[in-house]
C-alpha cells in the first residue's frame, strides 16, 4: 500500500493515548509523516506489519507511539523487544521511547548491546523494564544466560532488517523470533526488501499489513548544503566562528527544544550577536513582532524550533544553521526551505556529531544531494576578519561623525603629555575594546602537540640505564598516579608491550593501537570490531588487522582519528573491561615502551575482517593498500615479523 502524503490525518485523529499526544506537542510534532500515518492505525489494532521506508522518514515514532499507547505499565517483565543492527541505533531508539513516554509514570526502557558491561544491563533488567532495545548478539547472550525473559512479550519490532541482513545477523534474528511466544505482534521495517528479509516476514508474521512509502522529498537547487562534524570545538564556539566569517543577510538557527531556543539566543547575545528566540510557547502577537523585526532588518538572527518556524517566509534569510540535527528528513527539508526561496540563493549548514552520521546519510538520500563537508574558519581567518571590522569602524567614524571637538581634545592631550598620536590612538582602541581580547588565540601555535616529546630531550630512564649499566631501568611513575600507588584494580598496566609489536608497521593509511582486553577477558575479534564500529561510527570493513594476546590486543584503524572519538574509545568496555585505547605508532602521554617478551606459551590469533572499501576517518580515505616488494610482489606479514623478531 502506498500512502499519499497529501491526505495525512493529524496525530489527534490516529487514536493515540492522550499522554503520548501531550509528549508529541512538547517535542514539537504537529502532523505525522507518511510512514507514521500509514502504520500507527495497524499497530494500534494489534496487527502484524511490514513497513518499507527509507531511514530518516520517522520509522521510530511509527512503531514507538502505538506501542506506548497500548503499554501495560503494571507488568514488570519486558513486553516489547526492538532489535536493531547497531549500538548507535539501539541508543537512539531507546532515547526516542523515553522522550515519547515523558508523561507515562514508571516507564522504563533499557538499551542492551555489545561492548558495554553486563553489570549495568543486568541491574536494569532485574529492576524491571517495559521495553528492551538491543542488538541481536547481546539479546541472544542475555536470553541464553536466563537474564532476559520474553515469556510476557507482546510486541517484537525488527528495525532496519535489510541492514541486519547485510551485517550477517539474520540467523540470530530468526533464533530470537523462534524463542518468543506464538501470540505476539511483529512489526518489520526495512528500507529495501531482499529475498531473505521477505522470507523472514513470510515465516514469522501472521497476515501482515504492508505499507510502502516512496520518498519524494527534495530541496531547492538554489541551496548549497554543507555539514561540519562536531569535533574539537564546542558547537557554540563553532557557530560563533561561522557568524563572524560567513557573510549573511539574515539567519535562522534551528534547535530541537523550546528551552534551547532561549538559552542559545541569550548566549549569542552575550557574545555580541543581536538575536531573538521563537518557539511554541510564544503568543502569536509576540511571534509576529519578532518576525517583522527580522523582515525589516532590525534583527538578523532567529533561534527557532521546527514548529515555531512553520510558514515563516522572510526574503532576506540567506542562511539556515541546523545547530541540532533534526529527528527526520522531512524536518530537515522544512528547515532549509526557509532559505533559497523564489530562485534566490541560500546556504544550509548542518552540525553532525559522529554518532549522527546515519541521519546525515538519510538526509542525502532524501534530498538527492551530496552534502559537502566544510572546515570551520581557522583562528587566523577569524582574526583577520575582526581586524577588518575594527578598521571599518574607524573609517566609518571618520566619514560620518563630526570629530572637530575630539580633535581639539587629542591635540591638547598630546601637547600636555608629549606623546605621539599613535600612542593616544592605541590607548583609545584599548578602552574601546574593553576587557575582551580582540583576537582569538590559535592554540595550535601556542602549544606543542601533547604526544610530541621535546626536541633533544632525553628520557630519564635512558639516562639511568647509562649511569647504572647492567641494571634494568625502573619504569617511571605515571603522571596521573602518585608514587608507590598500585594500579587501579582490573586495569592492566601498559608497560609490557613486546618490542617487535611496537616495531611492526601497520598497513598504509592505518595506525596501530593497543587495547587493554585480551584472551583472558574472553573476547573475540568480532567483539572488538562491534565495539569500535559502533562507538566510532566506522564500518566494520574499515577496521584492519586485530591480534589477540593474553592480557591485551592490537588493532589497526584508519589514520586521522578525531580526538573526541579517540577519547570515547578509551572508555568503551568489552566484557566489563575498558579498552583504554593507546597508540603504538607513537608515544602518548603516560605511555611507556619497554622491551619485553610474550607471556610464556602465548599464541596469538588474528582476524582481518573484510576487504577494505572507501571510508574511514579522513576525507576521501580509500582504505589501506598492501605493501609491495621491489618486484611488485606482496610482502608476507610473517616474513616481515621474522626479520624484526629478536633472536635468542
Amino acid at each position: 500500500m502506498s500512502q499519499d502524503p497529501s491526505a495525512q490525518p493529524s496525530f489527534d485523529e490516529l487514536g493515540l493515548d492522550p499522554k503520548i499526544l501531550e509528549a508529541l506537542r512538547g517535542v514539537g510534532y504537529e502532523r505525522p509523516s507518511p510512514i507514521q500515518a500509514a502504520t500507527i492505525p495497524h499497530l494500534l489494532a494489534d496487527k502484524d506489519l511490514v513497513g518499507q521506508a527509507q531511514t530518516g522518514t520517522g520509522k521510530t515514532a511509527a512503531f514507538a507511539l502505538p506501542i506506548l499507547s497500548r503499554l501495560e505499565l503494571e507488568q514488570q517483565k519486558p513486553s516489547v523487544l526492538v532489535l536493531t543492527p547497531t549500538r548507535e541505533l539501539a541508543i537512539q531508539v531507546a532515547e526516542a521511547f523515553q522522550r515519547y513516554a515523558t508523561h507515562l509514570k514508571g516507564f522504563r526502557v533499557v538499551p542492551i548491546y555489545g561492548g558495554q558491561a553486563y553489570e549495568g544491563q543486568l541491574r536494569q533488567l532485574r529492576r524491571g523494564v517495559h521495553v528492551v532495545v538491543g542488538t541481536p548478539g547481546r539479546v541472544m547472550d542475555h536470553m541464553r544466560r536466563g537474564t532476559l525473559a520474553l515469556d510476557q512479550l507482546r510486541t517484537l519490532v525488527l528495525d532496519e532488517a535489510d541492514e541486519m541482513l547485510r551485517m550477517g545477523f539474520l540467523e540470530d534474528v530468526e533464533w530470537v523470533l523462534e524463542q518468543t511466544p506464538d501470540e505476539r505482534q511483529v512489526a518489520l521495517f526495512s528500507a529495501t526488501m531482499p529475498r531473505a528479509v521477505r522470507r523472514i516476514a513470510q515465516r514469522h508474521l501472521t497476515e501482515p499489513e504492508e505499507v510502502t512509502i516512496e520518498v519524494k522529498t527534495t530541496t531547492a537547487d538554489t541551496i548549497r548544503h554543507r555539514f561540519w562534524v562536531v569535533s574539537g570545538l564546542h558547537k557554540l564556539d563553532a557557530l560563533t566562528r561561522i557568524l563572524e566569517v560567513e557573510p549573511f543577510d539574515a539567519m535562522i538557527v534551528f534547535v530541537r527544544t523550546k528551552t534551547a531556543t532561549v538559552e542559545l539566543a541569550e548566549r549569542l547575545s552575550a557574545r555580541g550577536f543581536p538575536c531573538a528566540a521563537i518557539n511554541g510557547d510564544m503568543v502569536q502577537a509576540q511571534r509576529e513582532r519578532t518576525i517583522e523585526q527580522l523582515r525589516r532588518g532590525r534583527l538578523d538572527i532567529l533561534v527557532a524550533t521546527d514548529v515555531a518556524a512553520r510558514g515563516l517566509d522572510v526574503e532576506r534569510v540567506s542562511h539556515v544553521i541546523n545547530f541540532d540535527i533534526p529527528y527526520d528528513t522531512d524536518s530537515y527539508v522544512h528547515r532549509v526551505g526557509r532559505t533559497g526561496r523564489a530562485g534566490r540563493k541560500g546556504e544550509a549548514i548542518l552540525f553532525v556529531a559522529p554518532r549522527e552520521r546515519r541521519m546525515l546519510r538519510a538526509i542525502e538520500m532524501a534530498t538527492r544531494q551530496t552534502i559537502e563537508r566544510m572546515d570551520l574558519p581557522s583562528a587566523s581567518v577569524v582574526n583577520d576578519r575582526r581586524i577588518d571590522k575594527f578598521f571599518q569602524r574607524i573609517t566609518d567614524a571618520r566619514e560620518r561623525e563630526d570629530l572637530a571637538f575630539f580633535h581639539q581634545l587629542m591635540e591638547r592631550y598630546q601637547q600636555e603629555h608629549d606623546v605621539s598620536g599613535l600612542e593616544i590612538a592605541s590607548a583609545l582602541a584599548k578602552i574601546l575594546q574593553g576587557g575582551e581580547p580582540l583576537l582569538l588565540e590559535d592554540n595550535r601555535k601556542k602549544r606543542p602537540p601533547r604526544d610530541a616529546p621535546a626536541r633533544n630531550q632525553e628520557r630519564p630512564d635512558k639516562k639511568r640505564a647509562r649511569a647504572e649499566p647492567g641494571k634494568r631501568p625502573r619504569a617511571p611513575e605515571s603522571a596521573d598516579r602518585p608514587s608507590g600507588e598500585a594500579p587501579e584494580k582490573g586495569r592492566p598496566s601498559r608497560v609490557s608491550t613486546p618490542a617487535h609489536i611496537l616495531k611492526g608497521r601497520p598497513e598504509r593509511g592505518m595506525e596501530k593501537f593497543r587495547i587493554e582486553v585480551g584472551r583472558t577477558h574472553k573476547v573475540r575479534p568480532g567483539d572488538i570490531v562491534g565495539a569500535i564500529a559502533n562507538e566510532a561510527g566506522l564500518m566494520g570493513e574499515h577496521i584492519g588487522r586485530i591480534e589477540l594476546f593474553e592480557t591485551f590486543s592490537t588493532v589497526e584503524l584508519p589514520e586521522g582519528m578525531p580526538r573526541e572519538i579517540f577519547r570515547d574509545l578509551k572508555s568503551v568496555r568489552i566484557q566489563g573491561q575498558r579498552l583504554d585505547l593507546s597508540r603504538l605508532s607513537q608515544r602518548g602521554p603516560g605511555f611507556r615502551r619497554q622491551k619485553a617478551a610474550f607471556e610464556p606459551g602465548a599464541e596469538k590469533t588474528s582476524e582481518k575482517p573484510g576487504r577494505k572499501k572507501r571510508g574511514g576517518f579522513g576525507p576521501g580515505f580509500s582504505g589501506p593498500k598492501p605493501k609491495k616488494g621491489p618486484k611488485g610482489k606482496k610482502k608476507g606479514r610473517a616474513a616481515r615479523l621474522a626479520k624484526k623478531r629478536p633472536t635468542n
